[in-house]
């Protein structure tokens, strides 16, 4: 049976801006108040999936959510028509305004969680949109985020789709950010590793004291219990509290799985030997690789400006594996000396490809944050929308859609342009006819 790992990158969205909403990511608030360019950072996100289109790889698309959110301002309490409602929310609550024009959702990792279907107890693909309680501008998403996945993955006969977990912090969810899967054939029976930054109920517990922990152990176990899987086939790590102090807001900025390899860095993991010991043991008798990254190697602080660990590692048509990586890492002394030795040494890692996603590191997201990786039987791939999915065609006409539609540069002043509003419709009203979604956004729906 044909197996495959699909990786579905989130489309950057018309209002791409730094606001710096995101405290305890560095990049983010370092970055902060700059202006951004979302044609470019659109555009690079189109080459990095069509390059890895280019070399065998299934490549999907995810639609970016419709920003300025101007239902959410209605509901704040701003009134008048949509000009209005903008105006008046930038002069009397400008923060507002920049938190519902975020274009976060270009990073899917935080989309939702997946489980494949050899997982699974009903023998189904499941989906649980990320509720992202965490922060104001992301918790927006899920409800059309659901949408979207639906959109794409809707037949369900193969496909089951849960709705996202409470809005409350004890549930708080930061989706496959935290969640990575080992197997040895994506086709096959894996363990399914969440990871978590704190306990919600038992505060007693070890957790963060400068930033705060995003994903819930009670959530995680949520997910495992709404997607069917067996107790043998999951493993519960906490993320080092004190890690996540030095902005490691998510794992994937710490650790990055793929098959039958664990690369992670030294101080990623709370109590590392007991876990992965536990892991070795529900992954089975096949050869299982943990690539650990030494402090003396790689410091967090570089692993976190570079995003080592926010890179892809993918299995090539040949059966090597390759880490695709921004080229942050390749411009740093240390990691890239460390890249170098890696594909030298006894593991599946064999080629380190390079890509220039830097609006989108910028804003605190590397080319990990921007893909949900979705395994999936040819049968199940068959079932997916197939205007969604990368190739020749796909490309040029969303690189016509970004020149049409975008703009060059956007700063913070820009956003309360009721122009802004127009063009992002115009743009998503469009997108959805190109990737024939059906009607996902709400102001269709209106």
């Amino acid at each position: 049976m044909k197996q495959f790992e699909v990786n579905f990158d989130g489309l950057v969205g018309p209002t791409h801006n730094y606001a710096g909403l995101s405290f305890g990511n560095v990049a983010s608030s370092s970055n902060a108040q700059n202006t951004s360019n979302p044609k470019e950072a659109a555009k690079q996100g189109l080459v990095k999936m069509k390059a890895l289109a280019d070399l065998g790889m299934q490549q999907g698309v995810l639609a970016p959510q419709e920003r300025p959110n101007v239902h959410t301002l209605r509901r704040l309490g701003f009134v008048g028509s949509d000009a209005e409602v903008l105006e008046k929310a930038s002069k009397q609550a400008p923060d507002v305004l920049q938190a519902v024009c975020s274009a976060s959702s270009m990073w899917t990792a935080n989309a939702a969680t997946v489980s494949p279907s050899a997982d699974t107890a009903n023998g189904k693909v499941h989906f649980t949109p990320a509720n992202l309680t965490n922060k104001f501008h992301r918790s927006l998403e899920p409800v059309v985020t659901g949408r979207i996945l639906k959109a794409t993955f809707a037949n369900e006969k193969y496909f089951e789709h849960h709705v996202h977990l409470p809005d409350n912090d004890h549930f708080g969810d930061e989706g496959a950010a935290n969640h990575t899967r080992l197997c040895s054939e994506y086709g096959h029976a894996g363990v399914e590793l969440f990871v978590y930054g704190k306990y919600a109920f038992d505060t007693s517990k070890p957790a963060p004291l400068k930033y705060p922990a995003r994903q819930t152990l009670e959530a995680s176990q949520a997910i495992a219990r709404l997607h069917g899987l067996s107790d043998e086939n999951v493993v519960y790590m906490q993320q080092n509290p004190h890690v996540i102090d030095q902005g490691v807001f998510h794992n994937d900025v710490i650790s990055v799985g793929n098959q039958n390899v664990l690369f992670y860095h030294e101080e990623a993991f709370f109590d590392t030997d007991n876990k992965l010991s536990e892991i070795k043991r529900k992954f089975g008798d096949d050869e299982l690789h943990f690539i650990k990254v030494n402090n003396s190697d790689v410091s967090v602080n570089e692993a976190v400006k570079t995003y080592l660990f926010n890179t892809q590692i993918l299995t090539l048509p040949s059966g090597e594996m390759c880490i695709i990586a921004p080229t942050e890492c390749e411009e740093s002394d240390s990691v890239s000396t460390y890249l170098s030795k890696l594909t030298e040494m006894d593991t599946p890692i064999k080629e380190v490809k390079y890509f220039d996603v830097k609006q989108s590191m910028r804003n605190g997201g590397g080319p990990a944050c921007l893909r949900l990786r979705v395994a999936l039987t040819g049968q199940e791939l068959d079932a997916v929308n197939p205007n969604t999915l990368m190739n020749d065609e796909l490309f040029a006409k969303l690189n016509m859609w970004v020149d049409k539609h975008y703009r060059d540069q956007i700063s913070l002043n820009d956003l309360a342009d009721p122009q802004l509003l127009i063009e992002s419709r115009t743009a998503l009203d469009e997108l959805t006819q190109i990737l024939k979604l059906g009607s996902v956004y709400t102001f269709q729906q209106a």
